[in-house]
């Protein structure tokens, strides 16, 4: 028969299971959510992982103390370099996106594609004025 030290190991046992899976799922919403961060900046994601790093109690976006899980990844802009962020998160809940401050790659100059005004008017006549002419 079992004791009521087993069914306690028993149950601590499961819910120390239960707390790996959901970690598990957690991280995988983590590493989505870092996915999108890099594309919207522009950057490659390296290894495509986060790695888990710590628990902490970190203020969240109301300023209150809550538990979160830390996860640390690495992205590089240039090929050459890794740079390192962190994403913190609560339960499934994304609370904030660190990235190490990193060159970005420079826009094209739009000088080429600068339209002047005068220009497109002349060449581009009011259908009336078009009438008149004719």
């Amino acid at each position: 028969m079992l004791s009521l030290a087993d069914v306690f190991l028993l149950m601590l046992f499961a819910a120390g299971a239960a707390w790996l899976w959901r970690g598990h799922g957690v991280r995988e919403r983590a590493l989505a959510l870092a996915k999108q961060h890099c594309a919207r900046l522009d950057v490659e994601l390296l290894d495509g992982n986060v790695a888990f790093r710590r628990l902490a109690m970190v203020r969240d976006g109301k300023g209150n103390r809550r538990l979160a899980r830390v996860y640390d990844f690495e992205f590089t802009v240039t090929g050459e370099q890794r740079l390192t962020g962190s994403i913190q998160m609560f339960g499934n809940h994304l609370g904030r996106i660190d990235v190490e401050a990193h060159p970005f790659k420079a826009e094209p100059q739009l000088d080429d594609k600068v339209i002047h005004m005068n220009e497109w008017r002349r060449s581009h006549p009011k259908p009336d004025e078009q009438r008149r002419v004719d």
